[in-house]
């Protein structure tokens, strides 16, 4: 570990000198990690990384999933609930049949049973890849907030399926009323686990005496508990993380301070920054063990990377044709209930079918599969499958990673008003927080406010901000008005957020974020 230190520690210079690259030129920054990560791979005296999916697991994908959690919105999830779950759980078991049947058929030896098992692997897109390339194009919020939800479930339905596939391989049956039982169990008590860590540490942060730095430690352990006591009792450690999450990031602004929320926000975009880097730099690095192996099985690389293409084919077509069917589906839907849009066109199911990038589940998942059986044996394929695995992940991240751009403005996607046109939120947004405040003033502390220059100075500008800059010295007695006002503008904004399903919360945040910049600029 010693002796490669300076080489770990040059690999972290490398992700950000690539991410800034990447960010120049406009590309998602997991596509230029992973070729990267391939490249270095071949040059001679590099130190070899093995790594051990139980650390992928157990390091990496809590804390992503989470703060993909905090990042999505609760209402835009159940307003477009219907196709979320469709792609998250029937979508992914689609996937995964295509794929066992595909394989066994044009894999010599190939089982069903392993087929499926590939499948769980190679099912669940990406979070981490669709939403660093969808930050280079403009496409419609609705089509965010789903692949965003999406995301967030197919990881657990994905390792369900990929969890009884290896015991049907490992022991040569499958029962399936234990199978539905079993997984009934891993939804609902994994969703019930995350929920109830998560409840505990939402007390914990109200009731014990926290500060700034304390808070953000207890984000920071959220997850790891979260998927832990999941795990422990047999249920979806990832489904535990995205549900917990979810919920605290619902109650984010009962249990923590503006100054908590400001300093978490910026360790956990440090912190994330880092482990995706480290994530898809290292399927890059791992091609060299992957190869080795598959040699060792007398399978030759040209074959293997043949039977990548074929089942990477059948993912892009089978998502296609899945995105399509939904929409079938929910046209026929919309003649009983109703639905979130009944005409969405021909163009975003397409664009939805295209953004099957593959990540870290795939690969944690692959390199999860224990060299031996029980009795051992060595695991049929074990090397293929890693192999496949891996061209998966390459060929998705590089051929629809760099695609996906030029196709949305070929297609031209048209524009839906789910949302209120930006500058039109905003203008409601600062009408909604002027009147909050000078009805605070004028009500609660009207004879402060006729007798202080400062407040009617304040009240004269929207929303009560100081400008960038402005060091304006605030008596005390003003400053604790002040503060009790921007605490009743904060409560407006999340009245409004949930009154009004046409306001984008990302606006929302952004004034609420802006209000805590205020408040802790006034503490000090």
């Amino acid at each position: 570990m010693l002796d490669h230190f300076p080489f770990y520690l040059g690999m972290i210079v490398l992700i950000v000198l690539l991410i800034m690259l990447a960010n120049k030129i406009r590309v998602a920054y997991p596509v230029l990690l992973v070729i990267a990560g391939l490249l270095i791979s071949f040059i001679p005296g590099i130190p070899a990384l093995k790594i051990e999916p139980e650390l992928i697991f157990i390091i990496f994908l809590p804390p992503l999933l989470y703060e993909a959690s905090w990042a999505n919105s609760w209402k835009e999830l159940w307003h477009w609930r219907r196709i979320i779950t469709s792609f998250a759980f029937v979508v992914v078991f689609f996937t995964a049949i295509s794929v066992a049947f595909v394989a066994n058929y044009f894999i010599p030896g190939f089982s069903l049973a392993l087929g499926f098992l590939l499948g769980g692997i190679v099912s669940p897109p990406d979070a981490v890849s669709a939403g660093a390339i969808l930050r280079f194009v403009n496409v419609p919020k609705r089509m965010s907030s789903i692949l965003e939800g999406e995301s967030l479930l197919n990881d657990a339905s994905s390792l369900i399926i990929f969890r009884f596939a290896f015991i049907a391989v490992a022991t040569g049956q499958f029962i399936w009323h234990e199978a539905a039982l079993s997984f009934v169990w891993m939804v609902l008590g994994g969703a019930g686990a995350g929920l109830l860590v998560g409840f505990i540490f939402l007390k914990a942060h109200k009731w014990l005496p926290t500060d700034v730095n304390m808070d953000t430690v207890l984000t920071l352990v959220t997850p790891y508990a979260m998927y832990i006591a999941a795990e422990e009792i047999h249920c979806s450690g990832v489904l535990a993380v995205v549900s917990g999450g979810l919920f605290l990031s619902y109650h984010r602004h009962k249990f923590l301070s503006g100054s908590s929320r400001l300093r978490g926000e910026n360790v956990w975009q440090s912190l994330v920054f880092l482990l995706n880097g480290l994530v898809f730099l290292l399927i890059g690095l791992d091609l060299p063990e992957i190869t080795e192996g598959l040699e060792q099985n007398g399978i030759s690389i040209s074959e293997a990377t043949l039977y990548g293409v074929i089942i990477t084919l059948v993912l892009i077509v089978g998502r296609t044709i899945a995105a399509f069917g939904a929409v079938i589906v929910t046209k026929l839907a919309s003649y009983f209930i109703t639905v979130a849009d009944a005409n969405p066109g021909y163009k975003a199911p397409f664009i939805l079918g295209w953004t099957g990038m593959r990540g870290v589940v795939s690969l944690a998942a692959a390199l999860s599969i224990p060299v031996t059986l029980d009795d051992g044996t060595p695991f049929p394929y074990r090397n293929l499958i890693l192999y496949i695995t891996f061209v998966v992940i390459l060929l998705t991240l590089v051929v629809q990673g760099l695609t996906l751009p030029m196709i949305i403005e070929k297609l031209g996607l048209p524009h839906f008003d789910d949302h209120m046109e930006e500058e039109e939120t905003k203008v409601l947004i600062r009408e909604k927080l002027a009147a909050a405040a000078l009805g605070c003033l004028e009500g609660k502390y009207k004879t402060e406010y006729e007798g202080s220059q400062v407040l009617q100075h304040l009240a004269r500008r929207w929303g009560l901000y100081l400008e960038p800059g402005e060091n304006r010295d605030i008596p005390d007695d003003i400053k604790h008005i002040y503060m009790n006002i921007l605490e009743k503008q904060r409560i407006t904004l999340l009245k409004l957020n949930e009154g009004d399903v046409r306001i984008d919360e990302d606006v929302v945040r952004m004034f609420i974020h802006q209000i805590d910049l205020e408040e802790e600029k006034l503490k000090g």
